[in-house]
């Protein structure tokens, strides 16, 4: 069943202020994204005409990376939405998951400057953004999974309450694709973003700091930096 903000604010107000304190940090080694070591969260997103081809890098696990000017740890942040409402990476035919749909699959990072989220005389602080990733052993078109898994994931969020706002807008880099879309959740401006590679796709949802949606490509750019420090992990194999 569907929760509304109300029960998910009460239930998560204690302990909200210390939620995503805490980083294990990323190990700096180069991975999905052009380049290693730490991403810089207000960095521009480097578009390219088209994906690279596969490499045939895939990953072990899911790391958390190091963004100048956030803190990210393991985990929701502290926030939910509720079950439904909560953005996900649903399955794909034809693609065989070797990491996903667990808790270590989610990230959330926070900056100096918390969100406070108001609603009527509720006040919680959620996550700059929070996000979700699988891994897989093998996406042979990540356009074409992207596109799939975008539809999927944003169907089911709209019917349970998250309502698409404008057009989404697709974006590519040498290492990744990425579709992204604002929306509402009861009241809440959301900005989400879907990114896909030859061995992951995922998710993330960022929070409006300013009381207002992300832009597009500033979701773009800050999902990009995101997928390159979660994927730069030590154990890759061909």
């Amino acid at each position: 069943m569907n929760r509304t903000w109300g029960a998910v604010a009460g239930a998560v107000a204690i302990g909200l202020l210390v939620a995503g304190c805490g980083s294990d940090g990323g190990d700096g080694k180069k991975g999905a994204g052009e380049g290693g070591g730490k991403a810089a969260a207000g960095a521009s997103l480097p578009t390219a005409a088209k994906l690279d081809a596969d490499s045939g890098a895939r990953y072990r696990q899911v790391n958390v990376p190091s963004l100048d000017g956030m803190t990210c740890d393991k985990g929701d942040g502290g926030f939910q939405f509720g079950s439904d409402r909560a953005m996900s990476v649903p399955p794909v035919d034809g693609l065989t998951a070797t990491r996903g749909d667990t808790g270590d699959d989610k990230v959330s990072c926070f900056a100096p400057q918390r969100i406070v989220l108001s609603k009527g005389a509720m006040r919680v602080t959620a996550p700059n953004l929070t996000t979700r990733t699988s891994l897989y052993a093998k996406v042979a078109d990540p356009v074409a999974a992207l596109d799939k898994v975008f539809e999927r994931a944003t169907g089911l969020a709209k019917g349970y309450g998250r309502m698409p706002v404008g057009k989404p807008e697709s974006f590519t880099t040498a290492s990744l694709v990425l579709k992204c879309q604002q929306n509402v959740s009861d009241t809440i401006p959301m900005t989400t973003c879907l990114w896909a590679n030859y061995g992951a796709i995922g998710v993330v949802d960022l929070f409006p700091p300013a009381g207002r949606h992300v832009p597009l490509d500033e979701a773009a750019a800050q999902t990009y930096t995101f997928a390159r420090g979660v994927l730069a992990v030590s154990g890759t194999t061909s």
